[in-house]
């Protein structure tokens, strides 16, 4: 299975290096996303591995991260989220003790925390988002080496999911999967299927050659995994043609297919790692770490 590929980049028309990098327990996507003129770089959506079944956890995946900065000579400028996981853990607070860069995610993870905070049962929760170094709102710009990064807010599938475009790449996190899956779900707590159409009307205006990469990947027809596509691809050929028919139409599609699908295994194991920014439960007395998962909390959700 392909675990690991790199879009080329070019320095003079300021394209990055993209190294993805799969994994197959979460079908997630991690990169690093590199300026070729200074090997400064970005790393996107980083996993921490857990085990629900035996209530472990490793940094394999941002291990490998790690080497391969290493490897490659680089210089890491930022650890980006681009929203709250619901299907892994974030490995981006073991990431920023290991290299020192700073940590961001879009400012709405407030909005996020504030819901979790209910659900969880939580009253002494921080839901200022001070987890992180910075929250970016829509519009915002940040540098990676010379190159200049764009955030664009692109709620829908979460309150506080962002849309990161660097040079001609944009990071589309679960807005839009590959053409041949289609568009991510809307019904997590504080999802919305209009928001997500508006969302990804808004990333198909970027130019045509955009290269576009997604945050899962699960293989549709057992084929090899894909990760990369572009805005003229997507408009022209995701399976939920989303460059062609109306919001209405799109909605009712979302919300019908949204309606058969169980939540992720993961959802209320990751979301109280990951709204503290990839911070584990601290330790009680006995020197064990907790997790604490709700009852009856995401009414609604299909059954498997």
């Amino acid at each position: 299975m392909k675990t690991f590929a790199l879009s080329p980049g070019d320095a003079e028309r300021a394209r990055p290096d993209v190294a993805g990098f799969f994994d197959p327990r979460t079908f997630s996507i991690q990169y690093v996303v590199i300026d070729p003129a200074t090997r400064r770089c970005v790393i996107i959506d980083p996993v921490l591995d857990f085990d629900e079944k035996a209530g472990g956890t490793a940094t394999l995946q941002a291990d490998a991260l790690l080497e391969y900065i290493e490897q490659e000579g680089l210089e890491v400028e930022w650890i980006l989220d681009t929203h709250p996981h619901a299907d892994h853990f974030s490995a981006a607070r073991y990431l920023h003790e290991k290299t020192g860069a700073p940590t961001a995610i879009g400012r709405a993870v407030t909005r996020v925390q504030a819901m979790w905070k209910e659900i969880y049962h939580w009253p002494e929760l921080s839901d200022d988002g001070s987890q992180w170094d910075r929250l970016f709102d829509d519009g915002d710009t940040f540098r990676v080496g010379d190159l200049e990064a764009r955030v664009m807010h692109s709620p829908g599938h979460t309150l506080a999911s962002i849309t990161c475009v660097i040079g001609d790449a944009a990071f589309v996190h679960d807005t839009l999967f590959q053409p041949d899956f289609g568009t991510a779900r809307a019904d997590f707590p504080g999802g919305c299927a209009h928001q997500l159409w508006h969302s990804i009307q808004a990333i198909l205006a970027l130019p045509d050659d955009t290269r576009l990469f997604t945050g899962h990947d699960y293989m549709l027809g057992d084929r090899e995994p894909q990760w990369e596509s572009t805005v003229r691809e997507q408009r022209e050929t995701n399976k939920h043609q989303v460059g062609a028919c109306g919001e209405a139409e799109f909605v009712a599609l979302r919300q019908g297919r949204d309606h058969e699908l169980p939540m992720p295994k993961l959802i209320l194991h990751a979301l109280q790692v990951n709204i503290l920014g990839g911070r584990l439960p601290e330790p009680e007395s006995n020197g064990r770490r907790y997790l604490k998962i709700p009852l009856d909390a995401l009414d609604g959700a299909a059954w498997e």
